[in-house]
């Protein structure tokens, strides 16, 4: 799901507003998203309209941005979290209750991305970008099938010790749990025992459990794995040969979404934010830049022209029938793929 590249940092955006001479910023706003994952431009449109200092701090993976701010006094206005965690960040009163219904470039939401389980009614937060996570595959290397998760699962020889998976557990349990012929937060003990050990077998002939870049993929040092979407296309644009496969076993579909913290210092900064991204010209600076498709209507006019047939963005539909959207699991059950994970990442 979320989860999306490699990049972990943390980039103070908020010297882009330096070019605007002797005007002053009327206030702070504090980003808490994943790496390489916001655009410089986007940011500077925000910081030059509302004359604004915008930071970003990175995160890698949903579990380290809940951890932190569970903590409290980060000091952050905006999170990013996957629709699969949304509800723990709601439920634990994380989040401020912001009414993005009731701002004005609302109407501009696909109707699909409105009354979603995650946030019904979208009292919360608002779409940033959704995706797919599936398989990445070098085609100079690989001319099978690669729309299976065969190719992390049982990896054929030509790409065995060059497969990477992406340490996000939620996205790989589900497409081995898939795999394996299994339901998503199943508790049928013979899939999750098949679960365990196909896993583990699958493990000796990867290379690397990490978060990868595009320059991996593009430079053969990874010749398949685990992979999102718009990661895998920054990497097709270094290399035409490097795919994107949608596992005909299942994968997981998810979406990202800006909310504000309960917590946060700028609320109004962090309310104008959530608005103005829900702007079609806004949201495709956001799809420009990450390569992720986004859930306002209209973005598509402003999009670069290569977003707008790229499959990673626009699947066929018979491939997208496949996408399986995550949801959280009982905590009973996410005990037992929290073992299996452990075991695996051993």
């Amino acid at each position: 799901m979320a989860c999306k590249f490699a990049l972990v940092s943390t980039a103070v955006i908020g010297l882009m507003t330096a070019s605007m001479g002797t005007a002053s910023a009327e206030g702070a706003l504090n980003i808490f998203t994943w790496g390489n994952y916001t655009s410089p431009e986007l940011i500077k449109k925000f910081s030059d309209t509302y004359k604004v200092k915008v930071s970003i701090t990175e995160y890698d993976s949903n579990d380290a941005a809940l951890a932190k701010v569970r903590q409290g006094g980060t000091g952050f206005d905006i999170v990013v979290p996957s629709s699969p965690v949304m509800p723990v960040w709601i439920k634990e009163g994380l989040l401020l209750e912001t009414r993005p219904d009731q701002m004005e470039n609302f109407k501009n939401v696909d109707p699909r991305w409105v009354n979603v389980d995650f946030d019904k009614g979208r009292h919360y937060s608002v779409p940033w970008v959704w995706g797919a996570t599936g398989v990445t595959v070098n085609t100079k290397a690989y001319k099978g099938d690669i729309n299976t998760s065969a190719l992390f699962m049982d990896p054929p020889k030509e790409l065995a010790g060059k497969v990477n998976v992406v340490p996000e557990m939620s996205d790989v349990l589900a497409l081995a749990t898939y795999y394996v012929g299994g339901k998503q937060c199943t508790d049928d003990k013979a899939v999750l025992r098949k679960l365990r050990d196909t896993l583990s077998a699958a493990k000796k002939k990867w290379v690397s459990i990490t978060y990868s870049n595009e320059n991996q993929y593009a430079g053969g040092e990874f010749l398949a794995g685990v992979n999102w979407s718009g990661a895998s296309y920054r990497s097709r644009m270094l290399d035409d040969a490097i795919k994107f496969g949608y596992p005909k076993e299942g994968f997981p579909l998810w979406t990202d979404s800006v909310a504000v913290l309960k917590d946060a210092k700028n609320v109004e900064n962090a309310k104008l934010f959530q608005n103005f991204i829900m702007a079609p010209e806004n949201a495709a600076l956001i799809s420009n830049f990450n390569r992720y498709n986004n859930g306002i209507m209209g973005s598509e006019q402003y999009m670069d022209p290569s977003l707008k047939n790229a499959p990673e963005l626009f699947p066929s539909a018979e491939l997208l029938s496949h996408g399986i959207f995550t949801i959280p699991c009982s905590p009973e059950v996410q005990a037992i793929y929290n073992k299996i994970w452990t075991e695996v990442m051993r």
